[in-house]
């Protein structure tokens, strides 16, 4: 399993009953996880005062409710400390409560934005340059910021809008805004059709694709059905001499073995690489466990 270990700011700090106990910075926060099957006492006592939890309903979704929650803050996290030079970059990221669950940030991914993020500073040193990279269902941007602050020209896809904004406003924070990255709302799907009769190329493609979801016309999307072709189509925006392919996957039936399977038939033919998956985690800080988040599957070139 690769670990997402080097976080200051965040920690989850005990897993129970179906919910996660977390601290955001300065705020504790109890969601749901429906990994978390065990039932073990709830000793801590940020289980009786968190600043806000949220309530999952039996209808589907759920509500938060808030205790002593500002309606934004920031969090933040050094990237490329662990890389053995001085490139380390401290990343920073409004977060808020909103709709299904969610804070605005997948901490987990950090473990994805460290792997790739010294693939793009080794082929820079060795003389790589105006590496490109495209991040697709990029949501608020964590793994744009991880790829510009290492040194790539990124572009940013996603359907919705308000994610293509909050993201802008985390390059802010990180005092990325004078960065090369393309800001684009755009149904991934159809971008990457265009970009392929463009004739543009990329050197690095990152895919964090829902399980469902709509682009801004109402394109229905399902991720067992689509995905695939997707990452076909990819792998035909890759490069002469591409650096990386990254997919992650939040779905139950695209298990680590699939995504490696994916990647082997469409992005490594013929391609001097190495493929790997696994699934991804987060350390927990009372009972020593690792908490699953989902899985990943890489493409790496060993030309570097």
């Amino acid at each position: 399993m690769w670990i997402a270990d080097n976080w200051k700011g965040y920690k989850v700090l005990d897993t129970s009953k179906g919910e996660k106990l977390e601290r955001w910075g300065k705020y504790v926060l109890v969601r749901p996880d429906p990994q978390v099957i065990w039932d073990t006492p709830k000793e801590l006592k940020d289980w009786l005062r968190p600043n806000a939890r949220y309530h999952r309903s039996s209808k589907g979704g759920g509500e938060w409710e808030f205790f002593d929650l500002p309606q934004q803050w920031e969090i933040e996290y050094k990237i490329g400390a662990q890389s053995g030079t001085d490139a380390e970059e401290i990343l920073r990221f409004g977060l808020k409560p909103f709709s299904f669950k969610h804070t605005g940030l997948f901490p987990e991914q950090a473990v994805n934005w460290e792997w790739f993020s010294d693939i793009i500073r080794r082929a820079k040193s060795a003389g790589k340059k105006n590496i490109k990279v495209l991040n697709l269902f990029a949501y608020t941007g964590g793994a744009t910021l991880a790829a510009a602050a290492a040194g790539a020209a990124v572009t940013h896809v996603d359907a919705s809008k308000g994610m293509v904004g909050w993201a802008k406003e985390n390059a802010e924070l990180s005092g990325l805004s004078d960065r090369p990255i393309r800001w684009l709302v755009d149904d991934c799907v159809k971008f990457v059709e265009r970009e392929l009769r463009r004739g543009n190329r990329y050197d690095g493609i990152i895919m964090d694709p829902p399980s469902y979801g709509r682009g801004p016309k109402g394109e229905i999307w399902k991720i067992e059905e689509a995905v695939y072709p997707l990452v076909c189509k990819c792998a035909e925006l890759l490069s002469k001499e591409p650096l990386f392919f990254l997919i992650n996957s939040y779905t139950t039936g695209l298990q680590p073995a699939v995504l490696s399977y994916m990647l082997s038939l469409a992005v490594a033919k013929g391609r001097d690489g190495t493929v790997t998956a696994d699934e991804i985690g987060l350390p927990v800080e009372s009972r020593g466990l690792i908490l699953p988040c989902g899985a990943s599957g890489r493409w790496e070139t060993n030309r570097i």
